[in-house]
């Protein structure tokens, strides 16, 4: 089996900003890995890489980049996961493997990961931190969305929830601290969450000083973003999370996040599938799962001020499955 190996790293701009307790960003930088076999067909796989677990774009690159013989010689999914850790570049391969076998089999991703056929979900659309009143206005903008999910940073979050609250009165709110609250800060907030009848939090403390959640009262279901990879930290949640956010460029792709989300249920855990800032290329894979979840925060292109052709199709928060000429 001769297969060739590809990667490479690209921009697409993000519509206006993108703010979150760590930082703004005006741009997605992805790196698109390919997987092209003997007669042709070429498989994609796409990853954003996040510098909070240690990954630059040039790093995930190299990581990739390190599999071209292994690749070459016909390494699987399955040996990929023995192969390289979970995170970005794994996912960007995962997902070019599990494309490339579509085609070559003439069968959908879906059957092939063992899931039932996707249908439409609907997905949350998120609001970047900003002062209250600039919350509030992009909460008015979007209030005929169903679903917000809220970027919260800490200090000031009591005021920047209510004023969400009254910009999108009927709207679904989900939100996310991204671990900038604290053990001084978290009851007032939680206190201000429930008041604006938020259903899940997401990532209140930081990963590894979330101790304080097994102890204190959890009004809202407590979502574990940060503090949760792939199947290997689950035992670690039990007494802290109601649910678990899996993103794709966390589990190191789609075939390690079925299974997480498999063991996840059995154990009880409410799930989100969610993703970080990219094009449709890294939303499809993720598709496969939502019709599984409780939450879908799958809203990546619609941040974007350019997506990929094709893309993948949005009905206002809508979000259809892939065709074949995307993924799978």
């Amino acid at each position: 089996m001769t297969r060739r190996l590809a990667a490479t790293i690209e921009r697409f701009p993000i519509a206006g900003a993108f703010t979150i307790a760590r930082g703004s960003r005006t741009e997605a930088v992805v790196v698109l890995a390919t997987v092209t076999d003997a007669a042709g067909q070429v498989g994609r796989g796409e990853c954003v890489p996040y510098a909070r677990y240690g990954e630059t774009v040039e790093s995930v690159e190299a990581l990739i980049l390190e599999q071209a013989d292994a690749i070459d010689t016909g390494a699987t999914r399955a040996d990929l996961l023995a192969r390289m850790k979970p995170g970005a570049a794994r996912n960007a391969l995962d997902c070019a493997l599990f494309d490339l076998e579509a085609k070559q089999s003439g069968r959908s991703a879906w059957e092939i990961a063992g899931l039932s056929a996707p249908g439409p979900a609907t997905t949350a659309y998120t609001l970047s931190l900003g002062t209250p009143e600039s919350m509030e206005a992009a909460a008015a903008a979007a209030a005929s969305r169903p679903l917000l999910k809220v970027k919260l940073g800490g200090v000031g979050d009591p005021e920047r929830i209510a004023a969400v609250r009254r910009g999108a009165p009927k709207s679904r709110l989900i939100v996310d601290a991204n671990e900038a609250w604290d053990p001084e800060t978290i009851e007032a907030n939680l206190a201000a969450c429930v008041a604006a009848r938020v259903g899940l939090i997401e990532q209140p403390l930081p990963a590894g000083k979330d101790d304080l959640l097994a102890t204190i009262a959890r009004p809202i279901p407590i979502c574990a973003d940060e503090s949760l990879h792939d199947r290997a930290g689950l035992d670690a949640l039990a007494d802290r999370y109601d649910a678990i956010n899996i993103k794709l460029d966390k589990t190191g792709g789609l075939t390690e996040a079925v299974m997480l989300a498999h063991e996840a249920r059995a154990r009880g855990f409410s799930l989100m599938i969610g993703c970080m800032v990219g094009t449709s290329l890294a939303m499809a894979p993720a598709m496969l799962l939502a019709h599984h979840a409780d939450y879908v925060d799958l809203d990546g292109p619609l941040l974007l001020a350019r997506d990929r052709e094709p893309a993948l199709c949005f009905d206002g928060s809508t979000i259809h499955p892939p065709t074949s000429d995307l993924w799978g």
